[in-house]
C-alpha cells in the first residue's frame, strides 16, 4: 500500500439550475485573454446534447482515453509512441474550431458612430479570430435548455448506447423530452491519458495533491494531450502555441480556499475534499477486464482514512496530520465511498476521473403523490424511479458504463432520504421501512441529508492548506503559476507589445510550496 492524497470534487446535479455563473467566473479568472477566446475550462452542458466540443464523447471518432490490448494491458486509444511520433505534424483527430465554435465580437464602432437617420443602426457579428464578418451557427452554450436539441441532440452518443426500447422513449420536442444540466471541468484523473500522451513531458500530475497541470516552458504545442483526453478538456492557446487546461485553481487550493467555480456556484452543488488512495493499485483498477467493474475497482483504491493501518501508512508517506484529518472529514469520500451516491463520468474511459456526480433525481415523490400513491411507501417510490422523465438508462450511459441497476440504486437511496426526512419534518415519525429498503441507519440518513441539503460552507469545502515547510522538497522546480507569464491570465497582446510583465492574478498566490511537484 502506497497512500497518496488527491483533491477531488463531487457535483450534485439535482441542484444545478444552468445559470452558468461557474463558467463566467472561471472564464474571467483564467481564460479572458488572447488565444483563449474559445476556451472554457468550466462549461455547463444541457443533456441530452452533443456537448462542447461537438460530440466529444464519441471515442470511436476522437480516440481518447485508454483501452486494453490483447494481453490485457493498458494502452492509449490514440495509439502508441510510434503512431504519435508519425502524427506530430498531422494529427487527424483534433477538434477543429468548428467543433468548438468560432468566437465572435461585434462591429460596435458602426453602432456608436452611425449618423442620425430614420433607421436604427445594426451591427454585424465579427470573428474574434479573423476580424471578418461571420454567421453565428454554434457556441459553447448552444444547446442550453434544449436549444437546438431537436436538430442536434439525436447525435448524443449516450442515446445511441441506450437499449433500443429506452432510446425510443427519448423525444426531442419541448413537451416530451427530458433535460438536466451537466457542469464539466478537467477530471484531474488518477490515470490521466493526457499526461501519458504528452511527448515533451509538459503535462504532469502533482505529487502532493494530484492536480494535473501543464508546464508552459516545456510544452511544444504537439497537441497529443488534446487528442488523448476523452473529455476534451485540454485546449490549445492559438496565441502562445501552448496547451492549457483547468488548474483546479491550485493557488486557491494551496491556501485552503475552494475553486472559483465552487466558490461562486449559485446552487451550492459542488463539494471539494481530500481522498487518500493506494497509488500501487491504480494500474490494476484501470486494467480490469470487465468494464462493468470499473466503478467498483476505482472505489476499491480509495483508502479508509479512519483505518489505523491507513493512518500509519499515510504518516510514513509524509502526509501531514491535518491532511489526514481533512481526509477523514472529506465530503467527497462520504458521498462517493461511504454513502455511494456519487458516480464518475464515463468510467469506461479508464482514466479514473476524480470529479464525480450525484445523478439528478426527477420529482419522483411528487409524481407518486400526483398518482394518489403513498410517497412513504418504498415499493411505490422505487417503482416510480423506473418511470422518471430522465431515463435511468441514459444516466447509466453517462456514469456507470450502462449499468442501470447502479444508477437506480443511487436514485432510490436519494428518494428514500427525501421520504424519510419529509416524514420526520411533518409529524416526527420514523419511516423504518425506508431505512430497511436502503440498508441505512437513521444517523446515516440524516448525515446524508445534512450534507446534501443544509451543509454549511466549511462542511462542503474541506481543503487543507499547503505546507510551506515542504517547499524545500520541491527545490529546483518552477513553483510559480504556469500561466503567470506573457499570455497568461490578465495578459493581452497590447500589454505584451508595451513590454509590460505579468500582472497580478485575480486570485491570491501563497508563498511557493507544494505547487510544482511531479508524480
Amino acid at each position: 500500500m502506497r497512500p497518496m492524497a488527491q483533491v477531488a470534487m463531487v457535483m450534485n446535479l439535482d441542484k444545478c439550475i444552468g445559470c452558468h455563473t461557474c463558467s463566467v467566473t472561471c472564464k474571467q479568472t483564467w481564460t479572458n485573454r488572447d488565444g483563449t477566446e474559445y476556451v472554457w475550462f468550466n462549461n455547463v452542458e444541457t443533456k441530452p446534447g452533443i456537448g462542447y466540443p461537438k460530440g466529444y464523447e464519441d471515442q470511436r471518432h476522437w480516440r481518447g482515453g485508454w483501452v486494453l490490448d490483447r494481453r490485457g494491458r493498458l494502452k492509449l486509444r490514440s495509439g502508441g509512441r510510434v503512431k504519435r511520433l508519425l502524427s506530430l505534424f498531422a494529427n487527424p483527430t483534433l477538434p477543429s474550431i468548428d467543433d468548438y465554435y468560432e468566437p465572435i465580437t461585434y462591429d460596435y464602432d458602426t453602432l456608436i458612430n452611425a449618423p442620425a437617420g430614420p433607421y436604427t443602426p445594426t451591427i454585424r457579428p465579427k470573428s474574434a479570430l479573423t476580424g471578418n464578418d461571420t454567421a453565428i451557427t454554434w457556441g459553447a452554450n448552444w444547446e442550453d435548455d434544449l436549444g437546438g436539441a431537436a436538430e442536434n441532440a439525436g447525435g448524443d452518443v449516450n442515446i445511441a448506447a441506450m437499449p433500443a426500447e429506452a432510446a425510443e422513449r427519448v423525444r426531442f420536442s419541448f413537451e416530451q423530452t427530458f433535460m438536466f444540466h451537466l457542469p464539466r471541468i478537467c477530471e484531474h484523473c488518477l490515470n490521466p491519458a493526457c499526461v501519458a500522451a504528452c511527448p515533451s513531458g509538459a503535462m504532469y500530475k502533482r505529487e502532493e495533491d494530484g492536480i494535473v497541470l501543464v508546464d508552459q516552458d516545456r510544452c511544444r504545442g504537439w497537441r497529443m494531450c488534446v487528442s488523448a483526453c476523452p473529455y476534451k478538456k485540454v485546449y490549445l492557446n492559438h496565441h502562445t502555441g501552448k496547451a492549457e487546461k483547468c488548474t483546479f485553481c491550485f493557488p486557491r487550493i494551496e491556501s485552503g480556499q475552494p475553486t472559483v467555480c465552487a466558490e461562486t456556484c449559485v446552487g451550492r452543488l459542488r463539494y471539494i475534499g481530500l481522498v487518500l488512495y493506494d497509488a500501487d493499485a491504480v494500474e490494476a483498477a484501470a486494467s480490469v477486464t470487465d468494464p462493468g467493474q470499473l466503478l467498483e475497482a476505482q472505489r476499491g483504491i480509495f483508502l479508509d482514512p479512519e483505518d489505523p493501518a491507513v493512518i500509519h501508512a499515510a504518516r510514513a508517506a509524509d502526509i501531514p496530520e491535518d491532511w489526514i484529518a481533512a481526509a477523514q472529514r472529506s465530503p467527497v469520500y462520504q458521498l462517493a465511498v461511504r454513502d455511494r451516491v456519487a458516480l464518475p463520468l464515463h468510467p469506461e474511459y479508464r482514466t479514473l476521473p476524480m470529479v464525480w456526480y450525484i445523478p439528478p433525481l426527477s420529482p419522483v415523490l411528487d409524481a407518486v403523490s400526483d398518482a394518489e400513491g403513498d410517497n412513504t411507501d418504498p415499493d411505490q417510490v422505487f417503482h416510480a424511479i423506473r418511470d422518471l422523465r430522465i431515463p435511468v438508462e441514459y444516466l447509466a450511459s453517462l456514469f456507470t458504463n450502462g449499468d442501470a441497476e447502479v444508477v437506480a440504486g443511487v436514485l432510490m437511496k436519494l428518494s428514500a432520504m427525501r421520504g424519510y426526512m419529509r416524514a420526520r419534518t411533518l409529524d416526527g415519525s420514523v419511516a423504518n421501512e425506508l431505512l430497511d429498503a436502503t440498508g441505512m441507519t437513521a444517523d446515516e440518513m440524516e448525515r446524508l441529508y445534512r450534507l446534501l441539503a443544509i451543509a454549511p460552507y466549511e462542511e462542503r469545502y474541506v481543503i487543507p492548506a499547503a505546507h510551506h515547510e515542504d517547499g524545500a522538497r520541491l527545490a529546483g522546480l518552477d513553483t510559480g503559476c504556469s500561466l503567470d507569464r506573457p499570455g497568461g491570465p490578465g495578459m493581452s497582446g497590447a500589454l505584451e507589445a508595451a513590454g509590460k510583465g505579468p500582472v497580478d492574478l485575480p486570485m491570491p498566490i501563497p508563498p511557493p510550496a507544494r505547487s510544482g511537484g511531479r508524480r
